[in-house]
């Protein structure tokens, strides 16, 4: 699609434009690219960029400035990645892999503090296994689930049933969840009940089914995204000018639901992912680009991490934070036993 020479203006110019946000003239560029062009020849090569969609002129000024799609051409097939020599192995592996939670907190905190934009770790799925489960009536019609995890962790969540029960059916109905189904994951106690509780009489089956239902839920409703640096972004210019935007992307960290999705569609790939402006789908912001690969607990992909910040951001350092932080992530949790 480019010839060599209007790639290696492109490369210039995106280059010139993340390292200092002012749009890029001709007289920039030819200084910039190191070619002994004209120009009137700059210009030209100038204006088959824009027509192809990977350069802009913004209003105000006479030089151009990236767009997404000239991000993406950029980040694709110009990026020279070289190994990144962050000092920051200390402040992961030091800690504990005992303490899950403490390593996905300094994780996020190490992203934003290196990037200076914002850093986010999905914290690792935990497969949805209980260890005892107990029921208490609260009224009519009306009970609560105790679900206690393989960790200690108890959470209650709360079911309203076509029937009414009585304290005894409630007991046999725990008795027999404990007994035969403590330490499976949900999701074979589930596949297991649905052929064997025809053995059971009718209502207690169906008290069961309810309760291994929100058990589920409750359990894998612990993963959680830890988010840090939100403030970084007050001081990225691309944003600060819009107090509009800067309030929708404050939403977007505080509701996170979008983040794990977005985060959960990264952890099915493999390695650095990059999404420039939108192109997630998920967090359709035009302003914002996000950094993200998978990390693995014991050879297994278990979460995900990232950076976000705006378009114009150097995707060179990001990716080599990025890759590095998700190393360390995998090997501060691999010793976890």
């Amino acid at each position: 699609m480019l010839d060599s020479r209007a790639r290696l203006l492109l490369k210039a110019l995106v280059e010139r434009y993340i390292a200092d946000g002012q749009p890029v003239g001709s007289r920039t560029l030819s200084k910039a690219s190191g070619l002994e062009l004209s120009p009137a020849t700059i210009r030209n090569v100038m204006s088959d960029l824009e027509e192809l969609g990977l350069i802009v002129s913004p209003h105000t000024s006479a030089g151009r400035i990236p767009t997404a799609r000239g991000y993406r051409l950029f980040v694709d097939t110009m990026l020279t990645t070289q190994q990144g020599s962050f000092s920051t192995a200390g402040n992961i592996a030091r800690i504990a892999p005992d303490q899950p939670q403490k390593v996905i907190s300094n994780a996020a905190h190490m992203l934003s503090s290196l990037s200076q934009f914002v850093g986010v770790v999905m914290a690792p799925r935990r497969t949805s296994v209980f260890r005892h489960i107990e029921f208490l009536r609260l009224s009519e019609k009306r009970f609560l689930v105790i679900i206690v995890s393989p960790d200690g962790d108890v959470q209650n969540r709360v079911i309203f049933t076509e029937a009414d029960y009585t304290q005894s059916q409630l007991i046999e109905a725990s008795n027999f969840l404990n007994s035969h189904y403590a330490g499976m994951a949900i999701e074979e106690v589930r596949e297991r009940l649905k052929i064997e509780v025809e053995a059971l009489r009718g209502e207690i089956a169906v008290l069961m089914q309810e309760a291994v239902v929100v058990s589920s839920e409750a359990i894998e409703s612990r993963d959680e995204v830890v988010v840090s640096g939100e403030r970084n972004l007050l001081a990225v210019s691309d944003f600060s000018s819009d107090m509009g935007n800067l309030r929708k992307l404050f939403d977007l960290f505080e509701q996170k639901a979008q983040l794990m999705r977005l985060l959960d569609v990264s952890s099915r790939a493999e390695g650095v992912r990059i999404y420039i402006g939108g192109e997630s789908q998920v967090i359709p912001y035009q302003e914002l680009s996000v950094v993200t690969a998978p990390y693995e607990v014991d050879g297994k992909v278990v979460g995900t991490l990232g950076v976000i910040g705006p378009m114009r951001m150097p995707y060179e350092k990001m990716i080599q934070i990025v890759d590095i932080t998700s190393k360390l992530v995998s090997t501060a949790l691999s010793h976890h036993k």
